[in-house]
């Protein structure tokens, strides 16, 4: 069953939420680990990670809601091959092997939680996208 039009701008907020919430949760478990990112790195997450979806999501409500869900596909796939790579498959401190002790079981789960809300929030972008007629 399809969500009503006007509905749809919501539950892409309420993930762009969630997703903040998680990955504020996953930051915490960088700190607590020790677990440093390149100069590159802390960019990437303040810009494309943490606000780009945030203002992605502001522009469903507006008459830019077209762009904003392109912005939140792009910043989600974004957010997804970023995290898919330094959490699974590179081998840098990033990884969940490489992260032991008393945060290594939130900095796993929430890095597996940010992969599926970032897949989630790529489909429900281009989704949002392919039906807006503005």
């Amino acid at each position: 069953m399809k969500a009503p039009p006007q509905t749809r701008p919501f539950g892409a907020l309420v993930l762009v939420l969630i997703h903040l919430i998680v990955s504020t949760l996953h930051g915490r478990a960088h700190q607590a680990a020790m677990v440093t990112l390149t100069t590159f790195g802390y960019v990437y997450v303040i810009v494309v990670i943490t606000l780009t979806p945030l203002v992605a999501a502001g522009l469903l409500f507006t008459r830019k809601k077209k762009i904003g869900a392109l912005l939140l596909a792009l910043s989600m796939s974004g957010s997804f091959i970023f995290g898919f790579w330094y959490h699974f498959l590179s081998q840098t401190n990033d990884n969940v092997t490489q992260v032991h002790g008393a945060w290594h079981s939130t900095f796993l789960w929430t890095a597996i939680t940010l992969a599926v809300i970032e897949l989630a929030g790529t489909i429900v972008g281009f989704r949002l996208f392919r039906a807006s007629d503005s």
